[in-house]
């Protein structure tokens, strides 16, 4: 957590510097700038990341009454996962998908959308939900919230500054030398914060299904769950959000192209469903 802390703020520092020699000819000051930035969007994100992606996504807080059965399944598996009963939110899409988050178990908020309702099995969908629990359980959200919240920072303000740049803003000085050098780190540190958030990611990815699997008991549900999640997501991306927050969600909800596919935050969707098979065979030990 701390690493990845100071691994995004080194990111920000870096554009200060490039900024702050091109728009300030003070890459000093540009760095301090971006560092004190950096710290308030890192306090920012651990407050209210939770809240910042709810919004992004347009997820509504639901009662048990208008979602029976979603609720009895967050129920059942907090239970055997020895968690209290976290807040239930639908995100209004038809793709099919879900993803958990909030700093902490008392704190975490389960959201599905529309479409995974539609989409799954109960028994699939206690799979996905207990995969999401495992996430809670393992405090994972916080850190991929946040890594979700900042990454998105840097390459808003990435794209800003560039295109403030070609209209006009800033001075050109020493021919185009600092320039060039804005549009280098401005490509590269998307980049960069993406690469953070794809370490931190896929590691916790294939936790998640081991734990979820193991405890309800059945990793083949969550196996069909999977493959059918991948490839309703290759058919049909979902449209709002920003691909920073791809992370948080089971299977990766945004869909680029080829090249982009190389750093997917999210491993490759049929060694996750080996594994589950492999623990469902004994090959991979459950308990």
């Amino acid at each position: 957590m701390l690493a990845m802390f100071v691994a995004l703020a080194g990111i920000f520092m870096i554009i200060g510097w490039a900024l702050g020699a091109y728009f300030f000819n003070d890459w000093i000051l540009g760095a301090l700038i971006f560092l004190l930035l950096a710290g308030l969007m890192n306090l920012i994100s651990y407050a209210f990341s939770h809240k910042i992606v709810l919004w992004s996504y347009h997820a509504r807080i639901v009662t048990e009454s208008e979602s029976p059965r979603l609720y009895r399944i967050v129920r059942y598996v907090s239970s055997l996962s020895g968690l209290p009963m976290p807040k239930v939110a639908i995100v209004p899409s038809k793709t099919p998908n879900a993803f958990a988050t909030g700093r902490n178990p008392k704190t975490a908020v389960v959201a599905v959308t529309e479409g995974i309702l539609d989409t799954l099995t109960d028994n699939e969908l206690t799979g996905v939900i207990a995969h999401e629990m495992a996430h809670v359980k393992d405090r994972d959200i916080l850190v991929m919230s946040v890594a979700a919240t900042v990454g998105g920072a840097i390459a808003f303000m990435a794209r800003i500054f560039v295109w403030n740049s070609f209209l006009g803003g800033g001075r050109r000085r020493q021919g185009n030398g600092d320039f060039l050098i804005l549009i280098f780190v401005a490509i590269t540190a998307p980049i960069a914060a993406m690469l953070v958030q794809l370490g931190i990611s896929r590691s916790r990815e294939y936790k998640a299904d081991f734990v979820g699997a193991k405890t309800i008991g059945k990793p083949l549900d969550l196996a069909a769950a999977l493959q059918k999640l991948e490839a309703a997501n290759k058919k049909r991306p979902i449209t709002q959000g920003n691909p920073a927050s791809s992370s948080l969600f089971i299977v990766n909800p945004f869909r680029g192209s080829s090249f982009f596919s190389l750093f997917s935050t999210h491993p490759p969707i049929e060694k996750r469903v080996q594994r589950l098979k492999d623990m469902a065979s004994g090959k991979i030990e459950m308990y």
